[in-house]
């Protein structure tokens, strides 16, 4: 009888475990998705019928990705979203949780970028299996603007850093992820 329960427990626990990873790396994936502007990840995040507020913007799963996208690219050449606290709520196939961003875009001349630190406030369901995300509200909690210039030195441009791309040519999508394979693009005064 003690066995029969701890056993119901353990699997329980496996399964809490198990969803709330299924459901961070959801919000991970989107994360990735943008700064790749890889429209198959920020899609594959939501469900067709969910819906995302950006402010004033509000957008379906389906349109988000040419929304976002669109937005990204007027406004900067390179940003980072990054998922820092994440607080989450499972009840059965619904899960409420509130994940702590900080998005950073470098503008467009490279000379200044954008720090904005928010939420997403999102209830995730899943459906068939899939834990995907249904209603997502996004806060912005603080921003400011800070000096990028030093992209642009020659102490930092002779180094030759790897640049992030944001396409699926990114070296995060080779496989395998080889020392000797050329890099698509690096920070350089060439």
């Amino acid at each position: 009888m003690a066995a029969d329960h701890d056993l119901q427990e353990l699997r329980q626990d496996v399964r809490h475990l198990k969803d709330r990873t299924e459901i961070l790396d959801c919000i991970t994936r989107h994360a990735r998705g943008c700064d790749r502007h890889d429209v198959g990840l920020i899609t594959g995040a939501y469900h067709p019928d969910a819906t995302d507020e950006h402010g004033l913007a509000t957008n379906t799963g389906t349109d988000y990705a040419a929304w976002a996208n669109a937005a990204h690219e007027a406004t900067s050449q390179v940003h980072t979203h990054n998922i820092t606290t994440h607080a989450c709520e499972i009840d059965g196939d619904v899960a409420h949780c509130d994940s702590y961003a900080i998005v950073v875009l470098l503008s467009k001349n490279g000379r200044t970028a954008q720090f904005i630190s928010g939420r997403y406030l999102d209830r995730l369901e899943r459906r068939d299996g899939q834990w995907r995300i249904a209603v997502r509200r996004s806060t912005v909690e603080v921003m400011f603007t800070a000096d990028a210039s030093v992209l642009q030195s020659s102490f930092f441009l002779e180094q030759g850093y790897l640049q992030g791309t944001r396409d699926k040519e990114d070296l995060s999508y080779l496989r395998p992820l080889l020392q000797e394979t050329p890099a698509p693009a690096r920070w350089s005064s060439a």
